[in-house]
């Protein structure tokens, strides 16, 4: 996108013009549109199960952005002879859970047929232009809270190898098909700074775009981290997903790694995200309190890191020391699904 030079619009108020999650279009004074996109190849053998994730996964970008989903399309790539007619109802209904779910509109689409199985959503989102959220905006002193555990490139390596329990791999579906919606209705209680969603680039690659050009560094308490079940074990066996790598060449450079962290949580740092949950930037205080209301409401949210000014070094530093910081050192790990 970078070689394009596209028209200046002024009703543009989020565009190419950086890393966000989703473009915003001012409507009038009290409203604006907010449009995103997006599609996967499979993550789940289910075919509703796939659907539910990948329809959660594209409307996220509009959580991201403070806004409320008001209508969806379908963008299907499907092999109909191989597969056939009901795996394609299938897929379909877990996509309509997930949009009916959110108190979005399903309101069309388009199909096409092809070798490769590819399901998304088009999403049309309304937010007031006063409160429009992006990846940029933190400040020094800030709390970062993640929403949702880490760990689903991993884990679904490790599926596809055959070795992944069947604990651990209900919840990563459990965790991937989960709307972000509630978390981004408990943030309008508060000030959030900066919001966007963890996803392809990794905990560490969308850490980096919300201090990109700020001179500021993102502190990641590595030991807070919520991580799904068995993701030590398989990341220190080799079982790591090709986005992984590509993660840590795009941005190892930019990121400082303390002697006493753990190499496997170094991978977890660079491991693509399927559906991942919101990275929010507010002031300490209010990071409390918003991981706080997100337990209530059943999400294991966990406030992970603080944003410094290092002055010398703009990135992501990984530490187990933690500065001091108005939250409790409790663990927060992924509870149990429900069977």
């Amino acid at each position: 996108m970078s070689s394009l030079n596209p028209s200046h619009h002024k009703e543009v108020l989020v565009g190419l013009g950086g890393s966000d999650d989703a473009g915003v279009y001012l409507l009038r004074d009290d409203l604006a549109l907010i449009q995103t996109v997006d599609f996967l190849t499979p993550v789940a053998d289910d075919p509703f199960v796939f659907g539910r994730i990948a329809a959660a996964n594209a409307l996220s970008d509009v959580y991201a952005m403070g806004g409320k989903p008001i209508c969806a399309m379908n963008l299907v790539s499907f092999p109909i002879d191989e597969l056939g007619v009901e795996v394609l109802n299938s897929l379909l209904a877990g996509g309509l859970e997930a949009v009916e779910e959110a108190g979005c509109a399903l309101v069309g689409g388009h199909s096409i047929e092809d070798k490769e199985l590819k399901y998304g959503l088009s999403v049309t989102g309304v937010v007031h232009p006063e409160k429009v959220l992006t990846n940029t905006g933190v400040r020094p002193g800030d709390s970062l809270v993640l929403t949702k555990p880490l760990g689903t490139g991993i884990l679904s390596t490790a599926l596809k190898g055959g070795m992944a329990g069947p604990y651990a791999v209900e919840a990563m579906y459990s965790s991937m098909a989960a709307l972000n919606k509630t978390a981004a209705e408990v943030a309008e209680d508060f000030d959030v700074h900066a919001c966007t969603d963890v996803t392809g680039f990794g905990l560490a690659g969308h850490g980096m775009e919300m201090v990109t050009g700020s001179g500021l560094t993102l502190d990641i308490y590595v030991k807070r981290l919520p991580l799904l079940p068995e993701l030590q074990k398989w990341a220190e066996v080799g079982l790591l997903p090709g986005g992984l790598h590509r993660n840590r060449c795009c941005y190892e450079s930019s990121v400082q790694v303390d002697s006493e962290v753990d190499q496997f949580l170094v991978d977890v740092v660079y491991d693509p995200q399927t559906s991942g949950g919101l990275l929010v930037s507010l002031c300490e205080e209010q990071a409390l309190k918003y991981e706080q209301a997100l337990k209530k409401r059943g999400i294991s949210a966990a406030v992970i890191g603080r944003v410094v000014d290092e002055k010398s070094w703009e990135g992501v530093r990984l530490t187990v020391q933690e500065r001091p910081i108005l939250v409790s050192k409790t663990c927060f790990p992924f509870s149990k699904p429900e069977r």
